[in-house]
């Protein structure tokens, strides 16, 4: 920051790409801080470092954060700008601000400037110290690119690329840059092991109303699979050469970019006379709205984890008392018997098995250094998901160990009517999907409880667990963008949170389903996608209405019906069980 004249320095967890999971390349913030949450940014200043987290990672950070001079910085809300203003407030005026640009949406970048700027502040935005000290920075990932088999992805990318085009020319764009590698991925139906938990692969894409070209570090894509993309009107070239590419675009062209998804120094390198046409990416819509071939994979799919999940907690229930079980153990078992099923890839997000009082943290995670013993009388929850050749998977599930008291129970069940609430709603088509939080939380509210996490997010297929445009939460900025489409897969997973007690949240994956059109309008439905027993044992039934047991009732048979078949032995008692009638 001296060598620079730097008065200041932001240090974002972010990439080229702005993506949740970052490549190790990136992992920056984690590298000079300690923290390891997936949401978090730095302020460097000459006597001052402050880590800005949202509630999700507030304790993760605080023990993270120990004894290491960096003081964590509350934000309310994700995603907000809490950080830019407190720089306005503590740098004077003539100050200078740096921050990597290649790590910067483009609309962050424009806010950072006018905010700053208006303080007397100068921001320079081309500065990576990271690269001036990180010695053995990791180098890009070279694991190879591969083809998402034409059985799971019926939808060809020259179909794919022609519904792109058509956007193109809806806007009078003769260009189109991508960076999102969720987006990328699905455009070309290719899948990659670039990011932990995610099947994707670093690239840029450029794409013209003829031919679409990939920027990928090289020897990633195999001769046969060249062939292959470039019948498909598809060239591929080397990572670094997307800036000269985007420098070489014609002045009286219209390049269409998402500034929400693209960095600041991607696009300082086009150059001047070329208009921006600034809309959400395309393919956003497009991947978010599932087929009807997908939507066969994804239900084959649930049967599938619905099973691997009932083999683990049948296990553990016969374990438990009789067996050294830690919290590591959960996610261990959930893996292994994934790893069984058909079509199963890898986790789709880090496993959250959290007991007691580690559950009232809902971004938890156990590590070798800090586990609890699953032991005595409580509340486990057990957060996990998997990739699959067929669709993405996240659940999460409370188990009971040894006794409960009646306020878990009561707790535990206004969760479900919650839930519960949410599951059955009908709601005109392209609502914005922010507003249907209220109804999960209602049955919380009226007990005077709240969470401080969203309700639901989007769910990728055999792509990202968290996945837009469509987000459930009341703290959202609503854009008009975050309409209900038919064929969207959304989480639904209200939850209670007593800090040092307990935590209690249960999720489904839904389908936004056609439900009626009338003189009204169109609306539509939620179809529960995910099949496993809510643990019965911790419900107060005097508190659920005769409609909440019957949508219960008729879930649970449902989880059976379609889970058993693949089960035998324990674990097929066990669904039986676990799915009885209240």
């Amino acid at each position: 920051m001296k060598h620079a004249n730097l008065d200041a320095y932001i240090v974002l967890s972010a990439d080229p790409h702005l993506s949740e999971y970052l490549p190790k390349r990136w992992q920056g913030c984690a590298w000079l801080s300690g923290f390891t949450g997936s949401s978090g940014l730095l302020v460097i200043t000459s006597d001052f470092a402050g880590l800005w987290t949202d509630s999700r990672y507030w304790v993760q950070a605080t023990v993270e954060l120990s004894d290491s001079g960096i003081k964590l910085m509350k934000m309310r809300a994700r995603h907000n700008l809490d950080y830019v203003n407190w720089l306005a407030k503590h740098m004077a005026p003539g100050s200078r601000i740096g921050v990597d640009g290649n790590t910067l949406n483009l609309s962050a970048a424009r806010t950072l400037q006018v905010t700053l700027q208006a303080s007397g502040i100068q921001l320079y935005l081309a500065l990576d110290l990271l690269e001036l000290i990180w010695e053995k920075r990791p180098v890009l990932p070279t694991l190879p690119v591969y083809e998402h088999d034409y059985f799971y992805a019926p939808v060809k990318r020259t179909q794919k690329l022609d519904q792109i085009r058509s956007v193109m020319r809806e806007k009078n764009a003769q260009w189109h840059f991508v960076s999102t590698l969720d987006d990328i991925a699905w455009i070309f139906n290719l899948r990659g092991n670039d990011v932990s938990y995610n099947p994707v692969f670093i690239a840029h894409a450029l794409i013209n109303l003829q031919y679409a070209t990939l920027y990928i570090p090289d020897g990633k894509i195999n001769e046969s699979l060249l062939k292959k993309l470039a019948q498909d009107g598809v060239r591929v070239a080397s990572y670094e050469d997307a800036l000269a590419a985007l420098a070489v675009i014609e002045p009286g062209s219209r390049l269409l970019i998402d500034p929400y998804r693209v960095t600041y120094k991607l696009m300082q390198a086009v150059r001047p006379g070329v208009e921006f046409v600034e809309i959400i990416n395309p393919s956003i819509y497009a991947k978010a709205c599932k087929t009807e071939a997908e939507i066969m994979h994804v239900r084959a799919t649930m049967e599938q984890d619905g099973a691997a999940l009932a083999e683990c907690f049948s296990w553990l229930e016969h374990a438990l008392g009789h067996e050294h079980i830690t919290e590591l153990t959960i996610d261990a078992k959930l893996t292994e018997a994934r790893a069984r099923r058909k079509g199963f890839v890898f986790p789709s997000f880090p496993t959250i098995a959290a007991f007691n009082a580690n559950s009232a943290m809902p971004h938890y995670r156990a590590t070798p250094r800090s586990y609890a013993l699953i032991e005595g009388n409580g509340l486990l929850l057990i957060d996990s998901g998997g990739q699959y050749l067929g669709g993405t998977t996240d659940i999460t599930r409370v188990i009971p160990v040894g006794h409960t008291s009646a306020e878990q129970r009561r707790d535990f069940t206004l969760v479900l009517k919650g839930m519960i609430a949410l599951s059955r709603i009908k709601f005109p088509r392209s609502i914005h999907s922010p507003m249907l939080d209220a109804i999960a939380r209602a049955p919380l509210w009226e007990a005077y409880i709240d969470f401080e996490h969203g309700t639901g997010h989007g769910v990728g297929y055999f792509l990202s667990v968290h996945e837009g445009p469509q987000v459930i939460s009341h703290c959202a900025s609503v854009e008009c963008f975050m309409t209900m489409e038919k064929g969207m897969i959304t989480s639904n997973e209200p939850g209670i949170y007593r800090p040092g007690r307990w935590g209690i949240r249960i999720e489904n994956l839904l389908l936004n389903q056609p439900a009626c059109i009338n003189e009204f309008g169109e609306f539509l439905c939620f179809e529960t996608l995910t099949l496993c027993p809510i643990d019965i044992r911790c419900i107060e039934r005097s508190l659920l209405s005769e409609d909440e047991i019957a949508w219960l009732n008729a879930y649970h048979r449902q989880v059976r019906n379609r889970v058993s078949q693949y089960l035998s032995g324990d674990a097929k008692a066990w669904i039986e069980t676990r799915t009885e009638a209240i």
